[in-house]
C-alpha cells in the first residue's frame, strides 16, 4: 500500500504471506473486499498457511494434549505463560471459529492466482522439528489427533490445502550445509528453496 501512496502505483499486487498472515490476507481479499475488489491482487502466496484453520490452535485448548504441547513450545513458538483462551488470533484460527467459517463460505477468488508453499520431512529426521520428533500434529479423517511427516512441525498439509490449488512441497534436506530444521515452520520463509520458489512466482 505504501507503493500506491508514495509512487502512485496502481497495478496489481503480489501478496507474500507466512503462516496466519495468509489467513489475514485472505480474509481481506475474500471476505471484506470480495465484491468491491478495490485492491487488485495478482497472486496470493502462502508459506505454511493454515488455510483450513490450525490444528495446533485447536490442540492448545484440548484438555488432554494442550498442556503438554504448550509446555513443549513455550519460549519457542508461544510466549512463556501462554494462555490460548486469551489469544484472539489463536481463537480465530481454530478450525470451527466464525472467522474460518466465513473464509470457507466465501471461497477463493477466480481473479487471483493462489500459491501454497509447504514443507515436508520426508527423511523423517527428528531434528527437523525436535519438539515433536520431526512430526506435525493434525486431525485425522476419523476425527482423532495424529502426527504426520507431511508438515512443517506447526502446520500440516491438511491444514494448508485449498480446493483446486496444488501444494508446492519443499522437501527438507540435510547435509551439504543444510541444517535439518531449515524448512520447519519457524525458519520456512528463509529457506533457500523457499526463497527461490517465491522468486519464480513473482517473476512468472
Amino acid at each position: 500500500m505504501g507503493m500506491r501512496e508514495d509512487g502512485a502505483y496502481q497495478g496489481p499486487l503480489d501478496l507474500v504471506c507466512h503462516s496466519m498472515g495468509t489467513g489475514v490476507a485472505r480474509y481481506l481479499v475474500e471476505v471484506l473486499d470480495r465484491e468491491g475488489k478495490t485492491g487488485p491482487v495478482r497472486q496470493l502466496i502462502g508459506i505454511g498457511p493454515p488455510n483450513n484453520g490450525s490444528a495446533l490452535a485447536e490442540l492448545f485448548s484440548d484438555p488432554d494434549h494442550g498442556p503438554e504441547i504448550i509446555r513443549a513450545l513455550e519460549g519457542i513458538f508461544v510466549p512463556k505463560g501462554f494462555v490460548p483462551e486469551d489469544d484472539v488470533i489463536v481463537q480465530a484460527f481454530r478450525p470451527g471459529s466464525r472467522t474460518m467459517r466465513r473464509l470457507h463460505d466465501a471461497g477463493t477468488r477466480d481473479d487471483i492466482t493462489y500459491r501454497v508453499l509447504v514443507a515436508a520431512n520426508h527423511s523423517q529426521n527428528p531434528a527437523f522439528f525436535p519438539w515433536f520428533s520431526g512430526k506435525t500434529w493434525e486431525r485425522g479423517d476419523d476425527g482423532r489427533w495424529q502426527t504426520t511427516y507431511a508438515g512443517d512441525g506447526i502446520v500440516a498439509h491438511s491444514d494448508s490445502q485449498l480446493p483446486g490449488i496444488n501444494l508446492d512441497i519443499i522437501i527438507a534436506e540435510s547435509g551439504n550445509g543444510h541444517r535439518p530444521d531449515q524448512y520447519c515452520h519457524i525458519h520456512l520463509p528463509r529457506g533457500d528453496g523457499v526463497v527461490q520458489k517465491i522468486l519464480e512466482y513473482l517473476l512468472s
